[in-house]
């Protein structure tokens, strides 16, 4: 095979591993939206409030210690321990399900048949409340986050394919970081498909999700399932702030994140998990390949355009997605 050839194999894999970890913060859009018909904007603003958090209890970082030091003349900012990963990614987990209880019980309860409109607007300023709120409680500045995951190429992928090509191909260079990501996400999908389908709470949330007069009807809380939701969304943001902050460092450019999940539900559909993941392997491939082959003809910087030119092309010719359901109104 040609260097050439393998070479864009490489770019079809690192785009493979791009795009899981793009699907991983679809999937929190899809779960609320499913359950609740709310467009959750906030779902970046929450992958890296997550982030923001995990890292400050395992570095035992006081919360607030800015605002506690201008008050009070102080010069406190850490406990003087650190919390295991383990334990750290518990008490994140407890604290994204005390999240979901105060949006429910302070914002959504409130808002209950209102204009989908009006219920976006209110995500909107969720997310900016969240974001001062975590940059007041944590700070401001880049934050690195290390919970033992493998990092840096895989020197046992590039040993085992520099023979696929000349002297000058040295092997696949993929990312363990990325490998990681896609196993998480794999496993993940699985639990989520598993818990929608066989679980009497699943069951609740595909209910609420058909018909939130019929689900009351039956006696389903619906209080109960957004508050699920949410959480679930919540642990969603936590993965994918994990892994986003893991590689990029936990800085407040990974709440930008959620601008590129929205290409990524308008080709899978807002309402299908599956659809959030092949989505996200689309708009990962077709980003890298683009900028790969074409990219240099047009002075490259591809990747920050193509993957809504693609969404574009998709509300033009099939607005509900690859996997959306086709809504037929009849008058």
């Amino acid at each position: 095979m040609s260097d050439q050839f393998l070479f864009a194999m490489e770019v079809v894999f690192n785009g493979l591993m791009a795009g899981v970890l793009y699907a991983l913060v679809a999937l929190g859009f899809v779960l609320i939206f499913k359950a609740s018909g709310i467009f959750n904007y906030a779902q970046g603003v929450m992958a890296l409030f997550a982030a923001l958090t995990l890292v400050g209890i395992m570095e035992g970082q006081v919360p607030f210690a800015h605002l506690i030091n201008a008050i009070f003349g102080t010069e406190i900012h850490h406990f003087g321990w650190h919390v295991p990963a383990v334990a750290a990614i518990i008490m994140t987990m407890l604290i994204m399900v005390g999240l979901a209880w105060c949006v429910q019980q302070f914002v959504m309860r409130h808002l209950v048949n209102q204009e989908p409109i009006i219920l976006f607007m209110a995500t909107i300023g969720l997310a900016y409340f969240m974001e001062g709120f975590g940059d007041i409680m944590w700070g401001s500045e880049i934050k690195k986050l290390d919970i033992g995951l493998p990092q840096g190429g895989s020197f046992w992928i590039e040993d085992n394919t520099a023979f696929l090509g000349t002297e000058n191909f040295y092997g696949f260079f993929i990312d363990q970081l990325d490998i990681v990501a896609a196993v998480v996400a794999i496993v993940l999908v699985i639990i989520l498909v598993a818990f929608s389908q066989y679980t009497k709470q699943g069951r609740a949330m595909r209910a609420v999700a058909d018909d939130h007069q019929a689900a009351l009807s039956v006696g389903i809380s619906l209080n109960f399932i957004w508050v699920l939701v949410w959480s679930i969304a919540g642990f969603v943001a936590l993965v994918a702030g994990v892994m986003w902050g893991a590689k990029s460092g936990v800085q407040f450019s990974l709440s930008l994140i959620a601008l590129k999940a929205l290409p990524v539900l308008m080709l899978g559909g807002f309402t299908s998990i599956p659809g959030a993941i092949v989505g996200g392997l689309i708009i990962g491939v077709g980003e890298k390949l683009f900028e790969f082959l074409i990219g240099p003809m047009v002075g490259g910087a591809t990747e920050n355009w193509f993957a809504y030119v693609l969404a574009l092309l998709f509300l033009v010719f099939r607005p509900q997605g690859l996997f959306g359901e086709k809504i037929i109104e009849r008058v």
